[in-house]
């Protein structure tokens, strides 16, 4: 257990060292409250990375398969996207979450702001579906 915790805190570390928009996101994360927010982009498509914290310690990692602008020459984006969650607490979680969410870029300032739903289904040490996970994001784009 301890080895899978190094590797995946290697692998968050790598992930934020080479994102390009770094930044919070607030809300609810299964118990947790605030995360660490990083975006990695692919071409049209992107990585979105969360380290959260608060009663627990929970890294999820998505793959965005679509992020589009809402209106053409806007900085108003949606994008949706799945990949998987993990939650180190009394009992170790993993599961499977989708992501939707839209966001800002402002034109003036390298800030991003957004909002996201995230739904989960928890398929390791006990089978459950978290459906109240929405965020609050602010990112600084480098």
């Amino acid at each position: 257990m301890k080895k899978i915790a190094f590797l995946l805190l290697f692998l968050t570390c790598y992930v934020g060292l080479s994102a390009q928009e770094v930044g919070l996101r607030f809300g609810d994360m299964d118990g947790n409250n605030i995360a660490i927010d990083a975006v990695i982009p692919i071409e049209q498509r992107r990585i979105h990375t969360t380290v959260s914290f608060g009663d627990n310690v929970g890294l999820d990692v998505l793959y965005d398969f679509v992020v589009a602008p809402v209106f053409k020459n806007s900085g108003f984006n949606y994008y949706a996207g799945i990949g998987l969650t993990s939650l180190f607490a009394s009992e170790f979680k993993l599961g499977v979450m989708g992501e939707l969410g839209f966001e800002y870029r402002f034109r003036s300032v390298p800030l991003v702001a957004g909002l996201d739903y995230r739904p989960a289904v928890i398929v390791v040490e006990k089978m459950d579906f978290v459906y109240a996970n929405f965020g609050f994001n602010f990112r600084y784009r480098f």
